[in-house]
């Protein structure tokens, strides 16, 4: 059967796996609880199938019930997903390195990859002091708008760079780069540099250092960083983090150039 015959008219799968992973992907970051009324509205289902596929993924694990008519995403779930090869592999590789800048900085560390045009967060680790971010595992956010993130794009394609910045580029925070021309020369600066510092672009009242992850292939595969208080001096950082993001390169059988 072709991939078309399994979609409706109006654009809805037909299939019980199609429906079950249409309701899944309705949760997003920014709606991270959802009703039942809101996955009707959001999948296009009708009610009493959107009821029984809850139900099942409730059952499953998939979803949990959050409160009166609230569903999440479970956590059988994201267990399943923390078992990807690429995934796992790359968290372990990173956690100690990441445990020891954690330690010696005393502020939040985290681990991020490319997910298409935004940058996910695959670990993150507390700091001893208070300092609010967005991050969380799990969470993406546009890659144009955070230290690792600007890492990342930095060892994109230069078309996807271009596509990127054709999309628009959205201000989070006071100083988010908004401006194409200041970004390319931005990551000029981070290829030339090995590293980024860059101040309230994601959050208010943060800064951040951060390094790029190298591959067993040569490519950067993730960005390593920590986030410090806006006021914070950034370059007295940038040891303690390359060394933790080489460490990690060297884990995953990355080699430096000779």
């Amino acid at each position: 059967m072709s991939p078309a015959a399994d979609v409706a008219e109006d654009g809805a799968p037909r299939s019980v796996l199609g429906r079950a992973l249409g309701v899944l992907g309705a949760f997003t970051d920014a709606s991270p609880e959802l009703t039942l009324s809101d996955l009707v509205t959001l999948t296009g289902l009708p009610p009493a199938t959107a009821h029984r596929i809850v139900a099942e993924l409730v059952g499953w694990g998939a979803l949990e019930r959050v409160g009166r008519g609230r569903y999440r995403i479970g956590l059988r779930l994201w267990r399943i997903g923390a078992l990807a090869p690429a995934a796992r592999t790359l968290r372990e590789a990173a956690l100690a390195p990441m445990q020891d800048l954690a330690a010696v900085t005393g502020h939040v560390v985290h681990l991020v990859v490319r997910d298409g045009y935004r940058a996910l967060f695959v670990e993150r680790l507390p700091g001893r002091e208070e300092l609010t971010v967005r991050s969380r595992v799990g969470r993406d956010m546009p890659l144009h708008a955070s230290g690792p993130g600007k890492v990342l794009l930095a060892h994109a394609p230069a078309a996807f760079v271009e596509e990127l910045i054709a999309r628009g580029l959205p201000r989070l925070a006071p100083g988010t780069i908004t401006d194409p021309a200041a970004l390319r020369a931005a990551l000029d600066g981070i290829r030339r540099s090995g590293h980024c510092l860059s101040r309230e672009e994601m959050t208010e009242g943060t800064a951040s250092v951060a390094a790029p992850v190298v591959g067993a292939d040569g490519t950067v595969v993730a960005a390593l960083g920590v986030v410090v208080p806006v006021g914070a001096a950034l370059p007295p950082y940038v040891p303690a983090v390359k060394v933790a993001a080489a460490t990690a390169s060297r884990n995953l059988g990355s080699r430096p150039p000779r």
